[in-house]
């Protein structure tokens, strides 16, 4: 039976919208994508841009809302349609959609496609997962993060489209925020993108020039995607309503606001994360059947500012004090009561900065950056603790953010030699950030030294692909050889498992 989707967040009935617009070339340049999968639907999203690069940010689209249908079908040449419907875009989104579908049958494929100003959109693939009661045998995804267009290819995007994977979860610094005029790639870009992102508009042309990018486009095509954001789609190092700088923070939170807008336009996700002003809710859990809960966390928007300056720091007792928070009471509290009530085998945490502790000091003493979780101990130890006193089955986090692959254990107190392991952390590399990279750098060396937990390091480019079953869960660090010029190839660097009940990565 046809039906038809929500409407998107803050825009006009579709009714209403220009249906007659023709536009002259293809508004579809930044692709299509799904998102946010549960049991019965998954949230749709599109914007319009023929021209995404324009500077002032509109993506050449006229200003008047346009209808955007909808297709969505069990087969690629869509005639067993089960959805059809229209959403408006309007100019005060930048033309973009999110139309949130229901009624769909759990873990099945299913396709999809918009029309729009007399063109049709590619076609794109999305999964529903199972049911929150049921017993699914397997889940099947990849997570990736920090992809800097100005560093390099977009290549393993190019494998990670090709993978039979189930869903995608992205970790956050999707862009960066800088000017992109030199780079790796050897082009010179336009002007417009030659300044900071600071404004709406300007965020906008960064996530044009992103998603520019098809391997990015095929990826987000493939599979529906479950996505947070990290410091680098506002501001490097921002904490709060702090920025890196410490300017004044009225500027900054209208800065945030854009650039949340910006991110809810190129994202497919749903009408809870539609951003109020410089405010929005993105910590949430999705549940993949009895098997998996990923709980998506937000570790920017609710932090204190970083102790002792932010940076490397071997003396720091302000990093100890049980006051700081990372997370924030009320984000914690919910965290926590998540980890007392999930049915769930494997409680995933989508993080951004490394939870497990990361000193760069081999000899007795300790050094680390207090940017992620290690300048935030008191609220890391009450979080493992709790992990392991609510007796969670299995605990593993996946992260984002340091441009390195790591597997290692997370103790519940790193100041205890004898403390327990109560989870696994697996870091993931980055898509194109810091360059070419290496396998086993001097870092890395030294890292391994210092850090008895960690159990695996690599210093390349790509992915971490995951399989997970009632028995085991499987990590594979999925690398590239170099991004600076296009064609790598790409292989499994390293396989880690973490058996069901036994805390800790096993190598």
């Amino acid at each position: 039976m046809l039906g038809t989707g929500e409407w998107s967040s803050g825009t006009a009935h579709a009714r209403s919208a220009k249906s007659s617009v023709r536009l002259p070339s293809d508004p579809f340049t930044l692709g299509i994508a799904s998102g946010d999968p549960r049991g019965d639907g998954v949230v749709l999203w599109t914007r319009l841009a023929p021209e995404p690069l324009d500077p002032d940010g509109r993506g050449g689209m006229p200003p008047v809302p346009v209808r955007v249908e909808y297709e969505i079908a069990t087969d690629e040449r869509f005639r067993r349609l089960v959805r059809r419907g229209t959403v408006t875009a309007t100019p005060e989104l930048a033309h973009s959609v999110h139309p949130e579908i229901s009624g769909l049958l759990p873990d099945r494929v299913y396709f999809y496609r918009f029309r729009a100003g007399g063109h049709l959109s590619p076609t794109g693939r999305t999964r529903t997962t199972p049911l929150p009661g049921s017993d699914p045998r397997g889940l099947t995804f990849a997570f990736a993060s920090c992809q800097a267009w100005q560093d390099g290819f977009y290549t393993a995007y190019e494998h990670m489209a090709a993978e039979d994977l189930d869903l995608v979860v992205h970790l956050g610094d999707y862009l960066y925020e800088y000017g992109v005029k030199t780079n790796k790639r050897g082009v010179t870009t336009d002007p417009s993108l030659h300044t900071e992102t600071t404004d709406l508009a300007r965020y906008r042309l960064q996530y044009g020039l992103y998603k520019s990018e098809a391997p990015l486009r095929q990826a987000h095509a493939n599979f529906p995607w479950i996505m947070t954001f990290d410091d680098h789609e506002v501001e490097n190092n921002w904490a709060g309503d702090i920025p890196e700088k410490g300017q004044d923070p009225g500027p900054f939170r209208a800065r945030r606001a854009a650039a949340f807008q910006a991110l809810y336009e190129h994202a497919p996700l749903r009408r809870p994360q539609l951003p109020q002003g410089p405010d929005v809710r993105m910590y949430r859990r999705l549940p993949y059947g009895r098997l998996a809960d990923f709980t998506m966390l937000d570790t920017r928007q609710y932090r204190d500012d970083q102790a002792c300056g932010d940076t490397v720091t071997a003396n720091c007792p302000e990093r100890f004090d049980p006051k700081r928070t990372l997370l924030g009471a009320v984000q914690r509290d919910w965290v926590l009561k998540g980890f007392r009530r999930s049915p769930a085998r494997w409680q995933v945490l989508g993080n951004q900065a490394p939870l497990g502790q990361t000193d760069q000091d081999p000899g007795p003493g300790t050094s680390v950056w207090t940017d992620p979780w290690d300048g935030y101990v008191a609220e890391r130890n009450r979080l493992l603790a709790e992990a392991d006193a609510t007796g969670v089955r299995n605990l593993v986090v996946i992260t984002g953010d340091r441009h390195q692959n790591y597997a290692w254990d997370l103790k519940r107190d790193y100041a205890d030699p004898d403390a327990p392991t109560v989870g696994a952390e697996f870091v993931g590399t980055s898509i194109t950030s810091g360059g070419d990279g290496a396998d086993l750098t001097e870092e890395g060396r030294k890292f391994l030294a210092a850090n008895p937990h960690m159990k695996f390091f690599n210093g390349q480019r790509g992915y971490v692909r995951v399989h997970v079953d009632r028995d085991r869960w499987r990590t594979d660090f999925r690398v590239v050889p170099y991004v600076t010029r296009p064609g790598a190839p790409v292989s499994t660097r390293a396989s880690v498992m973490v058996e069901d009940g036994v805390p800790g990565v096993q190598v």
